[in-house]
């Protein structure tokens, strides 16, 4: 006697062995031994084998039709013997029922399991539904299929997606990313590299750009239509004409100097900061921009300001113009010590914008207190002095040994120059930064004003709403109040500080929610832009050195296998670095450059002098 019994989900066929009431040992084809229970057979029969029971009962099931069957069956629940009887018009053989049984265990769509053979035909509109589902399933495998073996072949499909948002800001139930997905398992490739070879971005820069804006600026870096600023209140002008020190590239002007020297010796110094917080009212349009990006967003070639271009041109302290501004004057005696400070709000005329890459050449260590004449170089001179004395009172670390580099990218082709940090430029407006940060710091501390201020101790930077000491600048207090056109803590300060010199209600009470949130985010987003700039930095000198065939290069040992190429901002981590002192010069022999990875591979060459550089 053999049986035709379901088990896991599967139609078998046995020999029975042994049986009880409730269950029945059964031998398949195979000669395995299994119990099965009893209400688990669905049909006994004495002929064929096995074997060929099921090859005759999976033709039957293969000639049935599941749509004729649906249509036979009505709408009532059935039991798949009676429905057989129906269907062959005749008591059904072991091997015809156990066909039609398949059939509608095999149709799902059609029919629906109510118990042990028994099933109910799926109502009309549930069936049209599940089919048109099975047909766009199939299109869309179709689909996959044919994306997939476009990518593989380096094609890159016309499928109406961003290839950015794919990479990283994938919707994984959508069909491109499942066939991106198929590809990277076929091809052995990971999805960025994939689609670079496909084509995907015009060039690897515009691959990492793409990755940040899309974390960043997911609606893109244009900004809506606003309101035109609207000019401040007549202001008092100024009895002086200042100017500013920026690199040609600059429209955020935020700051300028002047300097009216007093016949007794000294002279009142004018600090000058553009004041966009006379315009940009809290909650309004602007300041949700601005609150929304918090920083304008640098990077080699370009940059994302924090402020509409007509704000920035409204409010920046262009030459030729009176411009509102925020100013520190500070009276300093000969002996360049401070005798008395004053904050005024007031339109400033500014004469002039230099700009560093005319005035290096002529305000520098070497030419100072001597060299030919130009434009403010007394007024330069003497805040050389200044600046050199307000350095040596703070007690800071000498940065003038640490090296600056301004990338010029022009058509693919990138230019490094190197710059070195503490040039008198420099140190000028540095020193003046500082001293103004620290004094309106200051100064809001004094009036238990709250503002965001930079602390530092004990090597950690960070903002808060409370002031605190700053150990690496050597300044009792620090609030970022210079760049109101770029940062936006420095905008929030200057309301406070505008408050002041008003003396108005401060826009921002103790223990600010506004203060506290604005706080965190600023330094998350800050942190994020820095890398960025930094990933893009590593870029273009990647590029630098395929640019100049640069195969072999010196460079400064930092610690343990970390160097310094010299010449460039770019730092690389080799295991073939011998245990050397910092600052040990080294040479490396440089290839696999990966501008996708931003990776290369290093390999020393040997110690600079050393008799292994020789024979390198």
């Amino acid at each position: 006697m053999f049986v035709f019994y379901e088990e896991d989900g599967q139609f078998k066929t046995g020999r029975v062995m042994s049986e009880t009431d409730a269950s029945m040992q059964v031998e398949s084809a195979t000669g395995k031994r299994s119990k099965i229970k009893a209400d688990r057979v669905y049909l006994r029969f004495a002929s064929p084998e096995p074997s060929a029971f099921m090859e005759a009962a999976h033709q039957n099931r293969d000639e049935a039709d599941a749509d004729f069957l649906w249509e036979a069956a009505g709408t009532e629940e059935f039991d798949f013997l009676a429905f057989a009887e129906d269907y062959f018009g005749h008591a059904p053989q072991a091997i015809e029922a156990a066909g039609i049984l398949m059939k509608l265990h095999e149709s799902p769509m059609h029919f629906y399991k109510k118990g042990r053979g028994r099933y109910k035909p799926a109502p009309a509109e549930s069936l049209t539904a599940a089919k048109a589902s099975v047909e766009r399933k199939a299109r869309e495998a179709a689909q996959i299929d044919g994306w997939v073996k476009e990518l593989a072949t380096g094609k890159l499909p016309d499928w109406g997606v961003d290839s950015a948002r794919l990479l990283f800001k994938p919707d994984k139930n959508t069909l491109p990313w499942k066939a991106l997905d198929a590809a990277c398992m076929q091809t052995g490739l990971a999805s960025m590299q994939l689609l670079a070879n496909c084509g995907a971005f015009p060039d690897i820069e515009a691959l990492h750009t793409a990755q940040f804006l899309l974390e960043y600026f997911p609606k893109g870096t244009d900004f809506p239509e606003i309101a035109e600023p609207f000019d401040p209140p007549g202001l008092p002008e100024a009895e002086v004409s200042a100017f500013s020190i920026d690199d040609a590239a600059t429209t955020e002007i935020d700051d300028a100097f002047s300097v009216q020297f007093k016949p007794e010796g000294g002279a009142r110094v004018g600090i000058h900061i553009a004041c966009p917080a006379l315009g940009i009212a809290p909650g309004s349009q602007l300041d949700d921009i601005a609150r929304t990006r918090l920083s304008t967003v640098y990077f080699p070639g370009g940059k994302i300001t924090m402020l509409p271009e007509k704000v920035i041109s409204h409010y920046t302290l262009i030459e030729g113009q009176h411009c509102p501004a925020l100013s520190l004057y500070l009276d300093i005696a000969p002996d360049f010590s401070i005798q008395h400070s004053e904050t005024r709000l007031e339109a400033v005329r500014i004469a002039d914008n230099l700009r560093h890459e005319n005035l290096d050449a002529q305000f520098n260590e070497d030419t100072i207190g001597q060299g030919s004449d130009y434009s403010y170089k007394r007024e330069l001179e003497w805040l050389w002095g200044l600046a050199s004395t307000l350095e040596a009172a703070r007690g800071a670390a000498n940065q003038a040994n640490r090296q600056d580099y301004n990338f010029k990218i022009e058509d693919g082709h990138v230019e490094i120059i190197p710059r070195k940090r503490g040039s008198p430029i420099d140190k000028v407006v540095a020193e003046l930064m500082i001293l103004a940060n620290s004094h309106w710091g200051s100064w809001l501390k004094e009036k238990s004003l709250p503002g965001i201020f930079r602390n530092q101790s004990q090597g950690k930077t960070r903002m808060a709403t409370q002031p605190g000491i700053h150990q690496g600048l050597g300044v009792e207090n620090y609030a970022w109040s210079s760049s109101p056109l770029r940062r936006y803590v420095d905008l929030i300060n200057q309301r406070q500080i505008l408050s002041l010199v008003q003396d108005t209600a401060p826009h921002y009470g103790p223990r600010s929610d506004f203060l506290f949130a604005a706080v965190r985010d600023f330094e998350l987003t800050y942190d994020a832009y820095a890398d960025f700039q930094r990933r893009l930095e590593r870029y273009w000198c990647l590029r630098w050195l395929i640019q100049e065939n640069v195969t072999a290069i010196t460079a400064t040992v930092i610690r343990d296998d970390l160097a310094r190429l010299d010449g460039l901002p770019l730092v690389v981590k080799t295991s073939s670095l011998p245990a050397l002192p910092p600052d040990t010069p080294v040479r490396f022999k440089l290839s696999n450059i990966d501008l996708l990875n931003l990776e290369l591979h290093a390999e020393y060459a040997g110690t600079v002098g050393a008799a292994s550089v020789e024979s390198a």
